[in-house]
């Protein structure tokens, strides 16, 4: 029997066409279900304050590198804990250490920005908030589920606390700016965090996504699409709209360009491969009777394979030079704004994972081989796992199963993470991330790291 999941990772949904049983044996020293009460009796008492740090982010986004309300806020909450925290890391990050013995080292990561975008649930905690983006005042809100994140995070950190009897070793909690962007986690590696900051052994993150609440998804080998935003500027010469001739178009320039670049897609690329040109703004002109002198588009290139990502790159470049060549224009301006690789799960890590989760969990667990294709969507997350960190990446059901049978009861589309009613349900979402990202630290730190 075939099974279809949704698992948003980020910015937008990807469908896995087939589920593999996962694998069912934990590791021989490590008693998940000892360890899960623990977690769940610390879960309980600190769910209070949980909820209303979570309500509290969620009423106060921030956007990428604008963080500094949201890290003052978790950096106070990790201290209050015992970690030593450093604050402003790549620009708004922070890094929370918590040295308990000899062991491994574990990074454990959430986000802290927001989305550009007005939130429309109607929640009573909803956010209203505004801050400057690309020189324009614009809503806020947490529409990706980064709120979520930020309160797992707080709460599998005290979990661990509260455990320090069962692990040895260091915690490495580190709150990154700007993901949506795909920026902050490579000005964190940049700003000295594996260099300041021992390299960890393990990393884990994990994000909601619309599926039923309890689920949590461990998917080998890619996860995610690599990201690569293009800036193209077609530079032509203005004139008068009645007189082409005396001019060049940047906007003819434009628009042939968006025909001939989804040839690279379809006559280039390996049809078994994964990958996507996307142009998402076209802006040119004022108004109706002047040819402009240039043409500003921003592109989108996902993919899973480095081959694939080398040539959607270069051949939207070559596809660029060409046709203003064409129009015997200057060469274009091409700027890569911002990139970053796809995810990659570690095979014997999620293998472990996965067997931890499923003893924990049942069939709330769903495993997906290396085989199925990754994600659509992008997260930086990969930036650590390029710098050398073995990790797996989760994600966790944030909807309760009754809604989602309503929505398709009703023939109505389900709303997904960056949708402005994307709203999780708080408690059993925060709870479910939490006894993850825990189980997964206390599975490669128990008895010092000895089964690592």
């Amino acid at each position: 029997m075939m099974h279809k999941l949704l698992l948003t990772l980020t910015t937008a949904l990807i469908a896995v066409p087939a589920l593999a049983q996962a694998p069912t044996t934990a590791p021989p020293d490590f008693d998940v279900a000892a360890a899960k009460a623990r977690i769940d009796t610390t879960l309980d008492q600190q769910y209070p304050h949980l909820d209303a740090l979570y309500k509290d982010i969620h009423a106060h986004p921030e956007l990428g590198f604008q963080e500094t309300r949201t890290a003052a806020l978790l950096a106070g909450e990790m201290r209050k804990l015992g970690f030593t925290v450093t604050e402003k890391v790549g620009q708004t990050g922070i890094v929370a250490i918590y040295k308990n013995g000899d062991g491994p080292t574990v990074l454990v990561r959430t986000e802290l920005d927001a989305l550009p975008m007005e939130e429309k649930t109607g929640l009573p905690y909803a956010s209203r908030a505004r801050q400057q983006w690309n020189g324009e005042q614009s809503f806020v809100a947490h529409s990706c589920g980064h709120d979520s994140h930020m309160a797992w995070w707080v709460g599998t950190a005290a979990a661990l606390v509260a455990m320090k009897d069962q692990w040895k070793g260091t915690l490495m909690f580190i709150g990154q700016p700007s993901e949506e962007a795909v920026s902050g986690a490579e000005a964190m590696v940049a700003d000295g965090l594996f260099t300041r900051w021992r390299k960890p052994d393990f990393g884990f993150a994990a994000h909601v996504a619309p599926m039923p609440v309890g689920t949590v998804m461990v998917k080998d080998g890619v996860v995610s699409s690599a990201s690569d935003a293009i800036h193209i500027t077609f530079h032509g010469v203005g004139a008068h709209g009645s007189m082409p001739d005396k001019g060049i178009d940047p906007v003819m320039m434009g628009s042939r360009f968006v025909t001939d670049v989804q040839s690279i897609i379809s006559r280039e690329k390996d049809p078994k491969a994964f990958g996507v040109i996307t142009v998402g703004s076209f802006v040119a002109g004022t108004v109706n009777n002047i040819i402009p002198d240039h043409a500003d588009l921003k592109l989108t290139l996902r993919s899973h394979d480095d081959a694939t990502r080398k040539l959607l790159i270069e051949g939207v470049g070559r596809t660029a030079r060409a046709v203003a060549e064409m129009s015997h224009a200057p060469a274009p301006t091409i700027e890569h704004a911002n990139g970053t690789n796809a995810v990659h799960n570690d095979s014997a890590l999620s293998a472990r994972s996965a067997a931890v989760l499923t003893e924990a969990f049942g069939k709330d667990v769903q495993f997906v081989p290396k085989s199925e294709a990754g994600g659509n969507a992008s997260e930086d997350f990969s930036v650590f796992i390029d710098a050398g960190v073995p990790s797996v990446f989760f994600a966790i059901g944030g909807y309760d199963p009754a809604m989602i049978a309503q929505y398709q009861a009703e023939g109505k589309q389900l709303p997904v993470n960056h949708s402005p009613y994307f709203a999780p349900v708080p408690e059993p979402a925060i709870k479910r991330g939490a006894e993850t990202l825990a189980l997964s630290v206390l599975m490669v730190m128990a008895d010092g790291g000895q089964g690592k």
